[in-house]
Formats: structure tokens, C-alpha cells, sequence
């Protein structure tokens, strides 16, 4: 259970989350519930520049549910999977924040992150692992071990994309970054903090990867036309001026 009682704020059209202290845990637009509100959340998304349609998606971290609304709406005929600690703030995400009854593409299971990679990962393997996992600080992610970095990895069957929440002004930054550096062998990209402060690292797992600056542009370019996420700056962070580059 979190520690701290579970609250909402409402601002401008916006209601917000948090976890009994003033630090925003997840927020949806009223108008547009299945939208996603918060920058970092929308750069959680970067893994469609290189996979256009996986088969299952794995969520660690319900918060407010931004994440699995985006994925269950517009990334059909991929499934999602969410594991989540606190059947509280399922509770509270399918009350107040628009999220879906499970249903044969979307399901919630009430357990704890590493337990559940460590029981289930290797019986039903994962394309996508999107990591969000807060405590109600909302300073660092609570589970960061190398150990656990490779729980994910071991996940994947083959071509997989793993993207984690960091908090750039946090001391667990670079303990992530050295973390992620071990159980990915190097195979990791950052983009850039965002105004809340948070910084998505994306790790690769699979064979190595080549992309030319050209295709990926292109592809940023339909996935922003297609779903209004801001994958021409995604884009842009990870090329810079390079033709071309490996990960």
C-alpha cells in the first residue's frame, strides 16, 4: 500500500494525482481523457520510432494511467499488460481518470514489479517494457538495481525497447545511468530533461540496430501526423547532426 492517503487536484481542466504530498503523480486533460497531458509521460512513447507494431506491451506503474489509456486506445493490435502494487490506485485510475475495464488487450495485475518479472517474464515474453515506478516523493524510481535492469531484459524474447522514467536532478540519476549501462551492455539513449525535470532513457535489446538518419525522420514524421506526439523532436535528440548511427 503507499504510505501516503491517495488525492486529486483540479486545475484549468486538468485533474492531477498525487500520493498525499504536492509532487504530481499523473494528470489527464477533462476534455481529453485519453490523451497524454504531461511531457515526460509523451516522451515515454519514444519506443514507436523503432517499433511500429509490437505484440505485447508491459507496463510497470499504473499512476494515473496515462500510459496504458495511449497504448490500449492507438496502438492497437498490441496488448497491455499493467503491474501495479497498490489495487488502490487501480481503483482510483478506473474512477477518476478514465481507464479501461480489463478486456482481451488490456489487463491490470495487482503485484510487485520485480516478483512478477522474476515469475512471469520468462513464460510470456514482452516487446515493450515502459518503467514508471514512483514512490510518493516522486524523486527517483524505487526499483533501479542492476539486478532489476536485467529482470526487464531477460523479458524480451528478441527486439525489445525498455523506457524508464528518471528524474535528471535526482541523486539517483546516475546510479540508474550506471545501472542501465551494466544490464543493457551501453545499448542506451537518453533524451533530453523536459520542463517537469524527467528524463526518458530508452535500452535496446536484440541484435544491434543501424538506421539511417533519412528513415528515421520518416518515421518520426508519420508517428507525429498519425498520433500528435512530438517524435520530430525525439528525432532530432537522438541524431543530432549524424547521417546515421548504431545502438
Amino acid at each position: 500500500m503507499i504510505d501516503n492517503a491517495i488525492t486529486l487536484s483540479e486545475q484549468s481542466g486538468v485533474r492531477y494525482l498525487h500520493f498525499g504530498t504536492e509532487w504530481v503523480q499523473g494528470a489527464m486533460r477533462l476534455s481529453r481523457p485519453f490523451a497524454i497531458e504531461i511531457g515526460y509521460v509523451r516522451d515515454m512513447m519514444a519506443w514507436l520510432l523503432f517499433l511500429e507494431s509490437p505484440q505485447r506491451i508491459l507496463q510497470l506503474g499504473l499512476g494515473a494511467g496515462a500510459l496504458t489509456k495511449f497504448c490500449h486506445r492507438f496502438c492497437a493490435p498490441s496488448t497491455v499488460q499493467v503491474v501495479e502494487i497498490d489495487s488502490e490506485v487501480c481503483a482510483m485510475a478506473r474512477r477518476w481518470f478514465a481507464l479501461p475495464a480489463d478486456d482481451e488487450r488490456l489487463s491490470v495485475t495487482i503485484a510487485d514489479a520485480q516478483t512478477f518479472l522474476r515469475t512471469a517474464g520468462q513464460r510470456d515474453s514482452r516487446d515493450v517494457i515502459q518503467v514508471d515506478l514512483y514512490d510518493r516523493e516522486a524523486r527517483g524510481p524505487v526499483l533501479d538495481s542492476v539486478a532489476f535492469y536485467r529482470a526487464c531484459r531477460a523479458a524480451f524474447s528478441g527486439a525489445g525497447v525498455l523506457c524508464v522514467n528518471l528524474f535528471g536532478d535526482d541523486e539517483s540519476f546516475e546510479r540508474n545511468r550506471r545501472n542501465l549501462w551494466r544490464a543493457f551492455d551501453g545499448r542506451v539513449l537518453y533524451l533530453p530533461a523536459g520542463a517537469e525535470g524527467n528524463v526518458v532513457a530508452l535500452a535496446f535489446s536484440g541484435p544491434p540496430l543501424k538506421i539511417q538518419a533519412d528513415a528515421l525522420k520518416t518515421r518520426a514524421t508519420r508517428v507525429k501526423s498519425q498520433l500528435g506526439l512530438p517524435a520530430d523532436r525525439w528525432a532530432r535528440a537522438i541524431l543530432g547532426s549524424k547521417a546515421e548511427f548504431e545502438i
